[in-house]
């Protein structure tokens, strides 16, 4: 399940958590874009930005299991990793190190590096079934609003899927009177206000304050589905 979704269920956790760890306060427009279609054959077309990569390549990895399959990518970390992981390159530029992969991996092994180091951007393709995962091998930039009226890309991951769940776990807003509806195109963009940090009692280090802070205010979901504008306001502490 996505971050978004979620906080809506009211199932905050340190994923959650992690997906703020970054924001003061303030207004933070175009984050966590979606773009879904359905296709033929009852397969979908999920494209997201960069905030959901570690969501995608777990929920890919579970249906792995313990089958293996050919992933490529890269898995990007402030943490030294050798030793944890078989890469086959590694290049580092200001303290960041990106590990390029090239190997047989199963979704078990997978999993337990993204449980291992939460922190650590998972940047992998691969694929299983009739699950398709691609990713951009590379970390993610800083979030920048569409120029004007143009909308910002939504590129950075892409998912080809029949798992109908994983599209209705992105698209799970209330279209003339029904829940999950049996859409043909949707867009949604967020924008999240952060309004307070809810810092923690008699911690006096700054870095670990930032880290430990959870950041309360509310996101702005407006989805686009099949031509009709929904809005949502959504409150969140995480």
């Amino acid at each position: 399940m996505n971050f978004i979704k979620k906080i809506v269920d009211g199932r905050v956790d340190e994923g959650v958590h992690l997906q703020f760890q970054k924001f003061s306060k303030g207004e933070f427009r175009d984050r966590a874009l979606i773009e879904v279609k359905k296709l033929v054959g009852k397969k979908y077309s999920i494209k997201t930005s960069a905030e959901f990569t570690n969501e995608l390549v777990r929920a890919v990895a579970e249906k792995l299991g313990e089958d293996k399959t050919n992933v490529k990518g890269a898995i990007v970390s402030t943490s030294d990793l050798t030793g944890e992981l078989d890469f086959k390159e590694k290049k580092q530029f200001q303290g960041v190190k990106r590990y390029l992969i090239d190997k047989e991996m199963s979704g078990r092994e997978m999993i337990k590096l993204i449980d291992k180091f939460p922190k650590t951007f998972f940047a992998l393709s691969f694929e299983v079934g009739n699950t398709k995962l691609k990713i951009k091998p590379k970390a993610p930039k800083s979030g920048k609003s569409g120029k004007g009226d143009e909308k910002p890309k939504v590129d950075f991951c892409a998912l080809k899927t029949d798992d109908k769940r994983i599209a209705e776990s992105f698209v799970f807003d209330t279209l003339k009177g029904t829940s999950n509806p049996d859409f043909q195109k949707a867009e949604i963009n967020h924008t999240f206000f952060i309004n307070e940090l809810i810092t923690p009692e008699g911690e006096t280090d700054f870095a670990k304050i930032r880290e430990l802070a959870k950041r309360k205010g509310k996101i702005m979901r407006i989805a686009e589905i099949d031509g009709e504008e929904i809005k949502k306001e959504i409150e969140f502490e995480a």
